[in-house]
């Protein structure tokens, strides 16, 4: 095998990319501190059962495990940053009251959830700690769409659930750990033919609401539908009164912003607890696709002697590059390359002073690179001067 050759959905990031990369970095993390959130940097690496805690088995079979050649203990590469910060919150900071987050770094996967997708993401995410209200819920979600516009995304769409809706549903229906756990996988596939063969065995009004739920999709009507179709008493209707105050807030704060709901959707990670959104977005001449998922996970922060409320979000930025347009290159001056001190202390003036300047080394002064040089520095009458790059040829 060549030395060269990368393993199956790890690649490389050239220099453009990175660029682009590295800019909707910098405008998501200022977007997130325009809103309060401190960053933090976790480790790549940690104790695997810190790790995995309260995430369920979806988390764990996209983890990448290794042993501890110190320790001797199990180790894993983080494949969500979430159960991570949620440590910081309880067990470093241990602040009182709300306590607002953010991060950007890679996790690695064991296996990719599309075709074209990254092992490697590049994970920015924000999370508030401490409020239990809906007020943290919405911020969250105006935060995401307010982040992936200022990076260049339009036309999104805001897909709500809610996994007490499910949870409601099945309260009380006596059925087995192990059968509510098939459930919820089926209803994430909208698998009808499984979901029917595990409702036989349930009391009839929880039968008939299991198969109803992955029917209840689309705008607000939804709703009115699920309050109809549902059983689940006070929970459910709590639960879909939420939904309804969230959707009216979004629409308020983005009334551009399609809201839908989808109450069967309990893909991701088993650390939701309420609330629970999809944000999808398409680039130009392409479908729609999910940019960024979060919602309400109260327990996570409970294994590490502290359980506090908390939402928050999270997307790639990799698949974000993919899907806006990059900016303009940055404007460049050319300089020769010399050993004149009036040149190198003209040069370093114009980088202090923000300037980019790319000097060119003897021998290739006709080589094209990424900047985008508009201007050149030379010499004229004992000084040296900036003017407008003369067009080649």
């Amino acid at each position: 095998m060549s030395a060269w050759l990368l393993p199956d959905h790890i690649a490389d990031v050239l220099p453009s990319e990175a660029r682009h990369i590295e800019d909707l970095r910098r405008c998501l993390l200022e977007a997130a501190r325009g809103y309060g959130y401190e960053l933090v940097i976790p480790p790549l690496l940690e104790h695997l059962e810190s790790l995995l805690t309260g995430t369920g088995e979806a988390l764990d079979l996209q983890t990448f495990k290794l042993v501890d050649q110190l320790s001797g203990r199990l180790l894993g590469l983080r494949a969500d940053t979430t159960p991570q910060v949620a440590r910081i919150d309880a067990h470093l900071l241990n602040r009182q009251g709300v306590t607002r987050l953010c991060y950007c770094g890679p996790v690695l996967h064991t296996r990719v959830d599309a075709a074209h997708g990254s092992r490697e993401p590049l994970q920015f995410g924000a999370e508030i700690y401490g409020h239990a209200g809906l007020e943290a819920d919405l911020e969250v979600l105006e935060l995401a769409l307010d982040a992936l516009r200022v990076a260049g995304m339009r036309r999104l769409v805001v897909d709500l659930g809610d996994v007490r809706v499910v949870d409601a549903v099945l309260d009380g229906c006596g059925a087995t750990p192990v059968t509510v756990a098939r459930i919820h996988a089926a209803l994430a596939t909208k698998d009808a033919a499984t979901l029917a063969r595990l409702a036989a065995g349930l009391p009839t009004p929880v039968a008939q609401g299991v198969l109803a739920l992955p029917e209840l999709y689309g705008d607000a009507a939804v709703l009115l539908a699920a309050r109809q179709r549902l059983p689940g008493g006070e929970r459910l209707q709590r639960a879909l009164d939420d939904l309804a105050w969230l959707a009216a807030r979004l629409r308020e704060h983005a009334p551009d912003v399609e809201v839908t709901f989808d109450l069967a959707d309990l893909r991701g990670y088993a650390y939701y607890t309420g609330v629970r959104f999809s944000l999808l977005g398409a680039g130009e001449g392409r479908a729609p696709e999910e940019i960024a998922r979060g919602g309400r996970y109260d327990e996570v922060g409970a294994i590490f002697g502290r359980r506090r409320p908390a939402a928050g979000f999270s997307l790639d930025i990799k698949q974000l590059v993919r899907l806006v347009a990059a900016a303009p290159l940055r404007p460049a001056i050319r300089a020769p390359w010399r050993h004149d001190a009036a040149l190198r202390a003209a040069i370093a003036r114009l980088r202090a002073a923000g300037e980019t300047v790319v000097c060119v080394l003897p021998g290739h002064e006709h080589e094209v690179d990424e900047f985008a040089c508009d201007r050149e520095l030379v010499e004229r009458d004992g000084e040296w001067r900036v003017q407008p790059l003369a067009p080649a040829g």
